[in-house]
């Protein structure tokens, strides 16, 4: 069964332009420093969806990515604690779903991003993937 998650990204840094030039081959999701958010992505696997969520400036859902590798070592340090994911863009939002747009919607009241909001790297259900597409104008969400 398909999992959902949410990956946070400052624009700045990485933004989803970026992620949608590296195409097909994808791009490692490094730099997380975080147990929870590096247990979250331990537990993905190929094929799972996540939303690209740009955070600090935007602070909105933008698009939706894949995962396309599951967790290995993270190039960015020789500490073995810290793993990733690789993650390739699938699609844009059609309409991008702000914060201030979740925290409105009663349905998401329990989502990580309203309640753990610094977790950089956070699980979404099925019923938030849902709710979130429709609010983003994607009719036939990829699953």
């Amino acid at each position: 069964m398909a999992q959902y998650w949410l990956f946070k990204s400052e624009p700045f840094k990485w933004s989803w332009e970026q992620q949608k030039a590296r195409g097909a081959a994808g791009e490692e999701w490094d730099g997380i420093r975080n147990y929870q958010a590096r247990n979250n992505m331990r537990a993905m696997k190929l094929g799972d969806k996540a939303f690209f969520y740009h955070s600090n400036e935007g602070l909105q859902i933008v698009g939706i990515v894949e995962i396309c590798k599951e967790i290995h070592p993270d190039s960015t340090t020789d500490d073995p604690r810290w793993e990733c994911v690789d993650v390739r863009a699938v699609c844009d939002m059609p309409q991008p779903v702000t914060l201030k747009a979740v925290k409105a919607n009663p349905r998401l009241s329990e989502m990580a991003l309203v309640t753990s909001m610094r977790l950089s790297v956070q699980p979404v259900t099925e019923d938030e993937w849902l709710e979130v597409c429709r609010m983003g104008g994607l009719d036939d969400p990829p699953r």
